[in-house]
């Protein structure tokens, strides 16, 4: 998983993905803990699927252009573009987000 920390570097590898999700996180937040373990073994088991984790005090211009309003945030982006959003640490919410989004990509 990708942790970016420059707002040129954020948008270059979110254009250049085929299929991405991107998480908003910060270090306070404990749910974004709570998740990432389990967003790690996600990142593995969906190796086709570009994991970019953006810590939102550090990009703050990032996470205000993609309109993150809580923590975790998790926008699946294709092509450059947002197909699907999930807001909080809900596994299951987001294991169906991304398996539906690859199946979209493989058709």
């Amino acid at each position: 998983m990708a942790g970016l920390k420059e707002n040129a570097q954020a948008k270059l590898l979110v254009l250049l993905a085929l299929q991405a999700v991107i998480y908003f996180s910060a270090s306070w937040c404990g749910p974004c803990r709570f998740i990432e373990p389990a967003l790690k073994q996600m990142a593995s088991t969906f190796a086709d699927v570009e994991f970019i984790k953006i810590d939102v005090d550090e990009l703050a211009e990032v996470a205000g252009e993609w309109k993150v309003e809580a923590m975790p945030t998790f926008i699946l982006v294709k092509r450059g573009k947002e197909v699907s959003r999930v807001v909080g640490a809900n596994k299951g919410e987001l294991e169906r987000n991304v398996e539906k989004q690859r199946l979209l990509i493989s058709a």
